[in-house]
């Protein structure tokens, strides 16, 4: 059996790629509705939140990882701009929107605690 990468351990990357599964179903939904603009900035900016946990993870400084880290929420925050526009149009219903925002709020603030304590 392999080892882990040091970002595969950590609750808050675990939780990001759960996420951006989900993310990537409703992107594949747009996408059959050929609303292709709407499914790769979806995908991008879900992507970007694990990508971002995971990058940070091989910084050799708290500080530095810390940095990936807001990057990581800020592009969280663009899913949720974006999952908001998606149920405003329509394209996403009222539970999804809901049970994304939560998870998504629930990961945010994991992220800034995690963060917070890297620069302890």
């Amino acid at each position: 059996m392999r080892e882990k990468f040091r970002f595969e351990n950590l609750d808050i990357w675990q939780r990001a790629i759960e996420t951006t599964d989900e993310l990537f179903d409703i992107a594949d939904t747009l996408e059959a509705k050929r609303l292709y603009a709407f499914a790769d900035q979806l995908r991008r900016a879900g992507l970007s939140i694990s990508n971002n946990i995971a990058e940070g993870s091989g910084s050799s400084s708290k500080k530095d990882f810390a940095n990936f880290l807001n990057y990581s929420r800020r592009s969280l925050y663009e899913v949720v701009n974006i999952v908001i526009v998606l149920h405003r149009r329509k394209l996403v219903n009222q539970e999804n929107q809901e049970n994304l925002l939560t998870a998504l709020d629930h990961l945010s603030r994991k992220i800034t605690n995690f963060r917070k304590s890297l620069l302890k």
